[in-house]
């Protein structure tokens, strides 16, 4: 069993994990991260250290993405990584399990993406038997339940679509609907994402950790402005079904949808394939993942901009900083006036905006998650 950084009480059991494959990655040692997210170096030099990596799900491209960065930055920093996830987005005891299994095998760290509020307990108990757990793209709430986030700044990534919307209806009526995470329970990337959006479009948010109880009718701010109406709020768990069902639910309400917004390029897809079902033209997608299917969507016109995430980075800079702290090394520290480590975001569309940061297709492609 690996050495923990601080003594453990060994009070969990053994729990047997179909979802998780464990990576002896034994690599060459060195680090590519930035100086305040962690090289590997640190007083105890090369000495293995044992990650695990928990994602929502095994089946959305962008936890794969996050997947296959923790593999590579585990090669180069001689880390043993385990993989492990919930069965789907929002299974918070799947990811209960695989923490305790964490504790258990003895893991230096963990490096999680948090289904929910649900699995707080779980990772608090992990920090007190001295394991450094970083979030990764989903702060979870509070903040300081976990030691660290890397992540995308949500709101901002929201913000800016939003933004690029409301210029893009040029003074003309938004009939919109929202397509969001969840219903039945709250987490920090979904109201962000959403309020975010409607903070861009010039829409009085009013809770801004609440998704749904702004004003349904009103003026938008945004570009040109104009008279707006929210017909709906609908989860879709991130999938492309989640997506199909929830826009399918909105047009049942009404056939006039103009402008949807979408958690992510899964749910963007199947919102895409509700409205060609219906026969529906020129209704403005967009989304936030930034993923090469996603940019490409956006190149073919399918999502009409999208807000670009980092996921490869955020998963290499966990590694690196709990291989590094597992060797003596420094904590790394927080964007300066955030309580995260803001890992970039980038607006991604061919309809350049005055005044709004964009980059075109070609770049978002050369740059979507690190994978070309």
């Amino acid at each position: 069993m690996q050495r923990r950084l601080f003594p453990r009480h060994p009070a969990l059991v053994p729990l047997a994990l179909a979802a998780a494959a464990t990576l002896a990655l034994a690599g060459c040692g060195g680090s590519s991260a930035t100086p305040d997210a962690g090289s590997s170096s640190g007083g105890g030099g090369d000495k293995p250290v044992s990650v695990t990596l928990i994602t929502k799900d095994s089946i959305n491209p962008f936890w794969i993405a996050m997947q296959n960065g923790a593999k590579q930055a585990s090669e180069s920093n001689n880390v043993k990584l385990t993989i492990a996830a919930g069965k789907e987005d929002g299974d918070e005891a799947g990811q209960v399990e695989a923490i305790e299994a964490a504790v258990t095998r003895g893991d230096q760290g963990i490096l999680i993406t948090p289904n929910g509020p649900g699995i707080n307990t779980a990772i608090n108990n992990a920090r007190q038997q001295g394991l450094y757990v970083i979030a990764l793209d989903t702060p979870p709430d509070p903040a300081d339940t976990v030691d660290i986030t890397f992540a995308t700044d949500n709101f901002k990534a929201g913000e800016a679509i939003g933004k690029w919307t409301a210029a893009q209806l040029d003074g003309k009526k938004a009939t919109i609907a929202l397509l969001d995470a969840f219903n039945d329970k709250v987490i920090s990337v979904d109201y962000n994402r959403d309020q975010g959006f409607l903070t861009g479009m010039g829409i009085d948010v009013k809770d801004p950790k609440k998704n749904g109880d702004e004003d349904k009718t009103g003026s938008y701010t945004g570009g040109k402005g104009g008279e707006y109406q929210i017909v709906c709020n609908e989860p879709t768990k991130g999938a492309q079904d989640g997506g199909k069902s929830a826009m399918e639910a909105c047009l049942s309400k009404s056939s006039d949808i103009n402008v949807v917004y979408t958690l992510n390029e899964p749910g963007a897809a199947g919102a895409a394939d509700a409205l060609k079902a219906a026969n529906k033209t020129g209704t403005l997608i967009v989304s936030v993942d930034g993923g090469c299917q996603g940019v490409e969507n956006v190149q073919n016109g399918t999502i009409g901009a999208t807000s670009q995430q980092y996921p490869l980075k955020m998963a290499q800079l966990g590694v690196e900083a709990i291989a590094k702290i597992a060797r003596g090394g420094e904590k790394p520290a927080v964007t300066p006036g955030l309580d995260f480590y803001d890992t970039g975001v980038k607006l991604v569309t061919d309809k350049k905006v005055d005044g709004l940061d964009s980059i075109d297709t070609t770049e978002g492609l050369s740059l979507c998650w690190g994978e070309k």
